[in-house]
């Protein structure tokens, strides 16, 4: 009689009196014993780290390389630790990761412009003048409880695309930090404690007097807003979990393995801030738009993402951290399959890559595929017929949110009353496990 108890929680008096009869008391003092193992083992709550490759990188000296035919341009493509699966030679390092990636080949967007397709990938909606959507670190924040002393949403790199709550609110807007080579500003009071505690005392008193004389209809909620905001950053300012900012923690030769890059020490800041309990972290890395000499412009910026990528993929599964860690590495769109005569590689929504990784998806393994020989005319149908097995954008967002155990169906109301589901995309089955 095989009973698979898990925990002491599952452990009924009536299943065990009932399994008495079939189980000797050593079998039983086993079973009792691994429960115990097995609920004294804390799960690990669900983050997300999302590489944002600002400008739009090319899949062809990235993730999809076509070397030898009409389009692939100059790179070479190369072997990785996954079976079958090739890379650009600009990501010799990430190639050696690749057995820990799903690879998603066939992402479409209807969104050409870079600021609408940014707000298209970061969302996973289109720009919609009657409503501000969270980003996903806004969503991740706000389904997922409990986290860190410190913002559990932080975008590191931000420029002016650090995520945003939306219709959620302001208090699910990303942290924003730069490079964390130097120390976040203003986070530590610049006097003695007691002065500063009574400094603290004499804002609280001018903001409760000012509150007593309003007549606002939110006032009260204003007021406790307030007081919650103001409770928050004292919290961070006092917690421990600032140390997580200060990458130069870390050995000299794990700060090199990331790159000498403020887009490396974002990344290794990344995995210190999931270690404490952060939810999700951005780190961007601006740069891609090649309209001009695509060819050195992507090696350039490959030799700043691949070993940052790499080397936090690695130190994330060193860690135990990558099962409950889901690592997000693309840009807003593609770039063309035809070299324009500047040598550059324009937009191209019609067939480009995201790379995922961790939380308990597939290893190692590609989903759809772009043809070697694209037709390039404007008909949506025909350049539908350039992807196997496309994805929307709105795909990759409920696969992300499905992968981090969040309902991504589940319907919100905005503040106007409007209901919205938090995807209205499909998750991608073929790279879940």
């Amino acid at each position: 009689m095989n009973i698979d108890c898990g925990s002491h929680a599952h452990l009924s008096r009536r299943s065990l009196l009932q399994s008495a009869g079939a189980l000797s008391m050593t079998a039983l003092a086993n079973q009792l014993a691994r429960g115990s193992e097995q609920s004294s083992k804390p799960v690990r709550p669900k983050s997300i780290i999302i590489l944002w490759l600002k400008g739009a990188p090319s899949q062809y000296e990235t993730f999809d390389p076509h070397a030898g035919t009409k389009y692939g341009g100059e790179v070479a493509a190369i072997d990785t630790t996954a079976r079958d699966v090739q890379i650009s030679e600009f990501l010799p390092q990430t190639a050696e990761q690749m057995h820990r990636v799903a690879l998603v080949r066939s992402v479409t967007s209807k969104e050409g412009d870079h600021q609408r397709a940014f707000y298209n990938i970061q969302t996973g909606w289109r720009p919609d003048p009657t409503v501000v959507h969270p980003s996903i670190g806004s969503i991740v924040c706000h389904e997922l409880p409990g986290g860190a002393d410190i913002p559990r949403h932080i975008s590191i790199l931000p420029d002016n695309s650090a995520g945003r709550g939306g219709y959620l609110g302001a208090k699910y807007d990303a942290f924003k930090v730069y490079d964390p080579a130097n120390k976040v500003p203003d986070i530590r009071p610049y006097v003695g404690e007691k002065r500063f505690q009574r400094r603290v005392d004499g804002l609280m008193d001018v903001v409760e007097s000012n509150f007593r004389k309003g007549r606002l209809r939110d006032l009260d909620r204003d007021r406790t807003l307030h007081g919650i905001a103001t409770k928050s950053a004292l919290t961070m300012m006092d917690s421990d979990q600032l140390a997580a900012f200060e990458v130069d923690k870390e050995s000299k030769a794990l700060r090199s393995q990331f790159g000498e890059t403020a887009f490396g020490r974002g990344c290794l800041a990344a995995a210190r801030l999931i270690e404490v309990g952060v939810r999700c972290v951005e780190v961007g890395l601006s740069g891609w738009d090649t309209h001009a000499d695509n060819h050195n412009g992507q090696r350039t910026q490959c030799e700043i993402l691949d070993p940052a990528y790499a080397t936090l993929l690695q130190v994330l599964a060193d860690r135990d951290l990558l099962d409950s860690t889901l690592v997000v590495c693309g840009g807003e769109f593609g770039r063309t399959p035809k070299i324009n005569p500047v040598g550059g590689r324009d937009h191209w929504p019609h067939g480009f890559s995201i790379a995922l990784a961790g939380c308990g998806l597939r290893q190692g393994i590609v989903h759809g595929a772009t043809s070697p020989d694209p037709k390039l005319d404007n008909k949506e149908k025909d350049l539908l017929t350039n992807v196997a097995d496309p994805v929307t954008v709105q795909d990759i967002h409920a696969t992300i949110l499905k992968a981090l155990e969040v309902r991504f169906e589940r319907e919100l109301i905005t503040p106007i009353g409007r209901p919205l589901k938090l995807s209205e995309g499909t998750p991608i089955e073929s790279i879940l496990s």
